[in-house]
């Protein structure tokens, strides 16, 4: 199967929280393309909302199968990148779980209920890689409706 990778870096902003129950939140604001020489927890400097912090780089994993899903990113004019990041009471800064452009994946992040899953904007540079990704090995797959069978003609003896 063909797949394919590309670095990115990711950055998480950490909020002061409107809560009495946690004192920040952290939130994927941003993904950088390649491989920044930038250790993992590199404060990136402060904006209105908050901190900004560098988390590494992750590996997004392009399959041929999922090129529909591309597809459809890329035509909505504004692509999306899903970062999925868990909170650990030991850590300093959440871990990212996982780094996607497939909207579909990046919906399944959701499903463990706990995860902060946000999508963000994806550079140009990444987009035109993903492009030519889906240009390589896209197959258009024709739709094939099943015909129901008519079970009113089935003898009961014909189930055995």
């Amino acid at each position: 199967m063909a797949t394919e990778t590309i670095d990115v870096g990711v950055i998480l902003e950490r909020r002061v929280a409107a809560s009495v129950w946690a004192e920040h939140l952290w939130l994927p604001v941003a993904v950088l393309p390649g491989a920044p020489a930038l250790a993992p927890g590199t404060q990136l400097g402060a904006t209105e909302t908050g901190e900004r912090f560098f988390a590494g780089v992750f590996s997004v994993e392009l399959h041929r199968t999922d090129t529909p899903t591309y597809r459809d990113n890329l035509a909505t004019g504004a692509p999306r990148i899903w970062i999925a990041a868990r909170l650990r009471d030991d850590a300093a800064m959440p871990d990212i779980v996982g780094v996607t452009a497939d909207p579909a994946e990046g919906e399944a992040y959701t499903e463990a209920g706990s995860d902060i899953v946000e999508h963000v904007p994806m550079p140009g540079e990444i987009a035109a890689l993903l492009d030519a990704f889906v240009a390589e090995h896209h197959v258009e797959r024709v739709f094939i409706k099943r015909k129901r069978r008519d079970w009113s003609a089935v003898e009961p003896d014909d189930y055995a």
